[in-house]
């Protein structure tokens, strides 16, 4: 799966909005999005429609979510905040779909992140 940026300035209010909103349907339309948007009336009810799309709770998810916080390893010439942002962003990754590592293991695993790179 290739991920796919598009840059879009929110809307402020200020710009046009016809203009941005044509911006903002080309997106939808290119991500396949278009008609999961429109069937939603409210923002709260599309949120809810696209977790139950696209945030599934499934053990292969859990385990693929997982992969990547147990494999972080930390370059020698790599900043150590850069690799805790990392670790931070697995967690709450994980913690979307209700999967939670309890302190202990997050200890563990953030000194051996830190270590590896120190063991050479």
């Amino acid at each position: 799966m290739t991920a796919i940026g598009f840059e879009i300035e929110k809307f402020d209010g200020e710009t046009n909005f016809n203009l941005w909103q044509v911006r903002m349907m080309a997106i939808l339309v290119q991500i396949g999005l278009k008609k999961e948007v429109l069937m939603e009336k409210t923002s709260s009810a599309l949120w809810k429609r696209l977790e139950t799309l696209y945030a599934t709770k499934s053990l292969a998810n859990r385990l693929v979510l997982k992969q990547p916080l147990f494999t972080l390893r930390m370059n020698e010439c790599e900043l150590l905040r850069y690799h805790i942002s990392q670790f931070i962003t697995l967690l709450n990754d994980l913690k979307n779909i209700e999967v939670y590592i309890d302190d202990e293991d997050q200890r563990q695993t953030l000194v051996r992140i830190c270590e590896w790179s120190f063991v050479k």
